[in-house]
């Protein structure tokens, strides 16, 4: 699966969601805690990660919209992909998490053969990720980490977020998402729990 997207129908979301949808279940709580309910050999999961000071979470309305598990923004929904935190989750099809990161190198550079992909350091002690930053000659940024919580998690997810070459806000930005990254957390989701149909996509 390439993680790296540039989410071209977010305006159609947006339009769909300026119709008259409010965002009553964004939520500004820190503590972000994402649920998907088993599916044949892939048990019920959780993960949990903390929101940066002051930006909203979002499952239902506009991550639904635009089909992905969860975003993070700050400030107002725009629809426009930059600045945004973006979670992914899919059912693990490649043999291994380095597979994944080849993967969507190897497409990236497809697209655009004069970018660059580097590494994008990060230390999860808790769930095996790897970080890439491409660079594109369309001046946009695109940091991404993929993370594996193991064989029999029955998944993979990623996060990751689009960023203008010369965001003044570049550098703090980025750290911002290590710091997600590195506090996401995997569970396996118990199968009475009240909110596993949550934020299942």
């Amino acid at each position: 699966m390439e993680a790296v997207m540039k989410l071209l129908g977010w305006m159609l979301a947006l339009l769909f969601l300026s119709a008259g949808v409010h965002a009553t279940d964004a939520s500004q709580d820190k503590a972000v805690v994402i649920h998907g309910k088993a599916d044949r050999d892939v048990p019920g999961w959780t993960i949990k990660t903390m929101a940066p000071d002051g930006w909203t979470q979002d499952c239902c309305i506009y991550a639904h919209a635009i089909g992905v598990n969860e975003v993070l923004y700050k400030g107002d929904w725009t629809g426009d992909p930059e600045r945004v935190m973006v979670l992914n989750v899919w059912p693990a099809k490649m043999s291994s998490l380095e597979a994944e990161v080849q993967d969507d190198r190897h497409n990236y550079l497809n697209r655009d053969p004069a970018g660059k992909a580097g590494v994008f350091e990060l230390h999860n002690s808790a769930v095996a990720c790897r970080g890439v930053l491409y660079e594109g000659t369309d001046h946009k940024d695109d940091v991404v980490a993929f993370c594996d919580p193991g064989l029999a998690s029955g998944i993979r997810f990623s996060w990751s977020m689009t960023l203008a070459h010369d965001d003044h806000d570049r550098d703090a930005l980025l750290a911002l998402f290590r710091q997600v990254v590195e506090q996401t957390r995997y569970a396996v989701e118990q199968a009475d729990h009240p909110g596993a149909a949550k934020a299942a996509h």
